[in-house]
C-alpha cells in the first residue's frame, strides 16, 4: 500500500552522461520535460551499488545461458533419443523446431506482464515451468510427449531471455550499457556452445534422460536464487506500460485532466494524476511547478488490477513495428539468429555423417562457435560504447540512439567472407581445425554486430525496453523456426558450400540495411513521433 507523499517539484536536467531525445521540444504547457527513463524514483536500480548490480547481473546471466543451452543441448543426442522412442528425423527436428518457435514468441506475454506485476514474479513463474517441463522430459516415453514438454520448457526459458535484457535497462543508463549488453549477452552465447559439450558428455557417461536431469537442476537452482537473491529493477514510473493502465483506470473514473495538472511527487505520482494519451508517444513528463494543494498517496502496480487489455501483448508489439528503423534493424537480427540455428544444426550433421565425429566430440567443435561469439560480443559491447563516446563528444554533446550502430561497420566486410569459408571448408572436406577457425570467425564477426543492434533497440525504445527485446525475440524464434526446418532439405540439395554462400549473401544484405538505419534511422524517428503527437491531438 503507497504511503502519503507531499508532491514536490524536482528540477530537472538531461545527465550528463546522456543527452537523449534532445531533438524533442518541451510542449508550452510544461517548463521543462524529462524522459521516461530517467524519472525519479524511490530506490533507483541505476543509484544501486556496484556489488548489488553485479550479483543482479550474474544471475539474470546464469538464467539466460541456462535457458540458451537447452535448445541445443540434445543436438549430440538425438540419434540416441530416435532409437529410444522409435521416432523420425522430421519428428526430432520438430523437438527443436517448436523449441525455437515457442522460446522467441513466448516474450511478448511475458514482458506485457513484466511491466505491470515487475520482473521478480515473472522469473519465479517462469522458472517453476522450466523446471515442470525439464521433469516431464526426463521421463518421457514417446516423442510427441517429449515435442510437447519441449514446448512448455521454451515457455518458461523465454522470459529470461526477453525480460533479462530488460533488467539491464533497468540499472545500467545509456552510456554504459554497451558494454554491459555485450558482458551480459555473453552468457546466452556461451550456453549454445557449452549445451552440445554438456550433453555429449551425460549422454556418454549415462544416457540421453540425463540431459533434462541436469536441466532440472539447473532450473531449482535459478529459482531459489532470484527468490532470495534477485531484487526487483521494475519501477512503474519508468514504465509506459503502467502509465496506459494508469489512464485507463482514470478514464473509466472521470474525464482525463490537462497534463498541466500533473505533478512529479518526489518519486511517485499523486493518486488523482492523470496523464495526457500522448505520454507514451513524446516518450517524456512534464514537470510543473510545486505549489501542490495537498498530500495524496501513490499508486503502484498493486492499485491496478489486471485486465486483457493491460496484459495484451499486441498493442505494444505494434508500437515496436510501427517504427521503420525498428522493423529493419529487428529482420537483422532475425536473419543474424536463423543462421546461428541453421549453422549448428547443420554442423552437427556434417561432422557425425562426414567426419564421423561422436556425440562429445561434435560438442567440442561446436564450442568454438560459441568462443568466438563470447569475445564477439564482449568486446564488441565495449567498442559500441566507445564509439558512442566520441561520437558524441564530435557532435558537441548531442546525442542519438544511431550512434550505437557506427560500431558495427567494422566487421560487416568479414562476415560473408567468413560464412562463404566455412561452408566450403565443409564442402571440400578439409581438416577440421579449419573448420575450427570459421566457427570462430564467423560466431566473432556475426554476434559483434548483433551486440550493437541489440543495444540499439532499447537505446531507441526508452520506456519499451521490455517490448523491444520481447519482439527482437520474436523476430529471432520465427525466422530460426524457418531455417530450422530448411536446414536439412537445403544442405542435401545444395551441400554446405552453395548453402552457406547464399546465408553470405542474406547477411550481406542485412548489412546494408543497419547502414539504411544509420543515416536515416534518427530522421525517421522523428518524423514517427511527429506524427503521433499530431494524431492523438486531433
Amino acid at each position: 500500500m503507497a504511503t502519503p507523499t507531499i508532491a514536490k517539484a524536482i528540477p530537472v536536467s538531461e545527465p550528463k552522461s546522456l543527452l537523449h531525445n534532445s531533438h524533442v521540444e518541451p510542449s508550452p504547457d510544461t517548463k521543462e520535460i524529462i524522459d521516461i527513463e530517467h524519472v525519479p524514483v524511490n530506490d533507483d536500480p541505476r543509484q544501486w551499488s556496484y556489488a548489488r548490480k553485479t550479483v543482479t547481473l550474474c544471475i539474470v546471466s546464469l538464467a539466460t545461458m541456462v535457458s540458451s543451452s537447452a535448445a541445443s543441448i540434445q543436438n549430440p543426442s538425438n540419434i540416441l533419443i530416435r532409437t529410444d522412442l522409435h521416432a523420425t528425423n522430421n519428428q526430432i527436428s520438430w523437438t527443436l523446431a517448436a523449441f525455437i518457435l515457442v522460446q522467441g514468441n513466448f516474450p511478448l506475454v511475458w514482458s506485457a506482464i513484466a511491466e505491470i506485476t515487475g520482473r521478480k514474479v515473472i522469473y519465479l513463474l517462469s522458472s517453476v515451468l522450466f523446471v515442470v517441463g525439464s521433469a516431464v522430459l526426463a521421463l518421457s516415453k514417446t516423442i510427441e510427449v517429449m515435442i510437447a514438454m519441449r514446448t512448455l520448457q521454451a515457455a518458461g526459458s523465454s522470459a529470461f531471455l526477453a525480460i533479462s535484457a530488460a533488467t539491464l535497462a533497468d540499472i545500467y543508463d545509456t552510456h554504459e550499457r554497451g558494454t554491459m549488453m555485450g558482458v551480459f549477452y555473453a552468457a546466452p552465447l556461451l550456453g549454445p556452445a557449452l549445451g552440445p559439450v554438456i550433453g555429449g558428455l551425460l549422454s556418454q557417461a549415462f544416457n540421453w534422460r540425463a540431459i533434462f536431469y541436469f536441466l532440472l537442476i539447473c532450473g531449482v537452482i535459478i529459482f531459489l536464487f532470484f527468490l532470495i537473491l534477485f531484487k526487483d529493477t521494475y519501477r512503474c514510473e519508468r514504465s509506459l506500460t503502467y502509465y496506459s493502465a494508469l489512464q485507463r483506470r482514470d478514464a473509466s473514473r472521470g474525464p482525463v485532466r490537462h497534463p498541466s495538472q500533473s505533478t512529479i511527487a518526489g518519486s511517485e505520482f499523486s493518486k488523482n494524476q492523470t496523464h495526457d494519451k500522448d505520454l507514451e508517444k513524446q516518450f517524456q513528463l512534464p514537470v510543473v511547478p510545486e505549489k501542490i494543494p495537498s498530500a495524496t498517496p501513490t499508486p503502484g502496480p498493486d492499485n491496478i488490477r489486471l485486465s486483457i487489455k493491460d496484459i495484451n501483448p499486441f498493442p505494444p508489439y505494434l508500437q515496436i513495428l510501427s517504427r521503420k528503423n525498428n522493423v529493419l534493424v529487428l529482420t537483422v537480427n532475425g536473419l543474424v539468429f536463423g543462421f546461428n540455428y541453421c549453422l549448428s544444426y547443420t554442423c552437427e550433421r556434417t561432422l557425425a555423417n562426414v567426419y564421423g565425429y561422436d556425440a562429445l566430440s561434435i560438442g567440442l567443435v561446436l564450442l568454438c562457435l560459441g568462443i568466438g561469439s563470447v569475445a564477439g560480443s564482449i568486446i564488441g559491447g565495449r567498442w559500441s560504447d566507445r564509439v558512442v563516446g566520441k561520437m558524441i563528444k564530435a557532435n558537441g554533446g548531442q546525442w542519438h540512439a544511431e550512434m550505437r550502430l557506427e560500431s558495427s561497420k567494422l566487421t560487416m566486410l568479414w562476415i560473408p567472407l567468413s560464412l562463404i569459408g566455412y561452408g566450403w571448408a565443409c564442402d571440400k572436406h578439409l581438416n577440421v581445425a579449419v573448420i575450427c577457425v570459421m566457427l570462430v570467425l564467423v560466431g566473432f564477426t556475426t554476434i559483434w554486430m548483433y551486440a550493437s543492434t541489440l543495444a540499439y533497440l532499447v537505446d531507441a525504445n526508452p520506456g519499451r525496453s521490455a517490448a523491444a527485446v520481447a519482439t527482437n525475440s520474436s523476430f529471432r524464434g520465427s525466422l530460426a523456426f524457418l531455417s530450422v526446418l530448411i536446414a536439412v532439405p537445403l544442405q542435401n540439395a545444395w551441400g554446405d558450400g552453395i548453402l552457406f554462400t547464399a546465408w553470405a549473401c542474406v547477411l550481406a544484405a542485412a548489412e546494408l540495411l543497419v547502414i539504411i538505419v544509420v543515416h536515416k534511422g534518427e530522421s525517421w524517428r522523428k518524423g514517427d513521433e511527429e506524427n503521433e503527437r499530431k494524431m492523438l491531438s486531433k
